[in-house]
């Protein structure tokens, strides 16, 4: 397969476009919007919804870390799904890959770090795949993942700065965001797309217009909205 797998951008935003709570790791909106009467009420629909998504899920260490996964202690419940993770600094610890590796069908760690936590314990779980690159280039990841395990369609949910670089490389096909009824602020607080700013109008063909497929109300004020990336 020469050709990349179709992706979509799944996320969960505030109206103002905002992915966290603030400019913290210890803040992270799966933990803290929950908390947030107005908001909490309807947020179990992101999580539905979140299940009907591709097989294939990427997402980064330091997300995964934000949510808890290196401190959680009781597993979750299983679920039939395909876990892309990459991971780098490490920001994934013994705990956090074990926790992951009993949650998911299959974790695949993609990392440029020779001396990843994660290559200690290959013999130790059957569904821990490692990829490493020398240089990690994102069309080649989707591209292999497409030739190495089959990938038809995959669901990325990583942070502002990997989504940036998703669509800087024009690597995005269709979007779609539930968003809460909550305004966050803060200029440093990540956001659906953050990454390098363009600096001159001759780079306007970076920016990628959209076509709404559908838009829907769902309870207690939420939204969701589904684009297609226009090429």
């Amino acid at each position: 397969m020469k050709e990349k797998p179709i992706t979509t951008l799944f996320m969960l935003e505030s109206l103002d476009g905002k992915i966290s709570s603030g400019n913290n790791d210890n803040l992270d909106a799966d933990k803290d919007w929950c908390q947030i009467d107005g908001v909490k009420e309807g947020l179990y629909q992101y999580y539905e919804i979140e299940t009907t998504t591709d097989f294939y899920s990427l997402n980064t260490g330091r997300v995964m870390a934000k949510i808890g996964v290196n401190e959680r202690t009781k597993y979750h419940d299983k679920i039939d799904c395909r876990f892309i993770i990459i991971d780098n600094k490490p920001h994934l610890n013994e705990k956090g890959i074990d926790y992951i590796c009993h949650w998911v069908n299959k974790l695949i760690l993609v990392t440029t770090n020779k001396n990843h936590v994660a290559y200690s314990l290959r013999e130790k779980y059957d569904n821990l795949d490692i990829l490493f690159y020398n240089d990690l280039d994102l069309k080649t990841l989707l591209i292999d993942m497409g030739k190495k395990y089959g990938a038809k369609a995959i669901t990325i949910q990583s942070g502002g700065t990997l989504n940036g670089k998703f669509l800087r490389d024009n690597l995005i096909d269709y979007v779609n965001v539930v968003i809460a009824p909550l305004l966050v602020g803060g200029k440093d607080t990540s956001t659906l797309i953050d990454g390098e700013s363009i600096i001159s109008s001759k780079e306007l063909g970076k920016l990628k217009a959209l076509k709404l497929i559908e838009c829907k109300q769902l309870d207690d004020s939420y939204i969701q909205l589904k684009y297609k990336v226009i090429k």
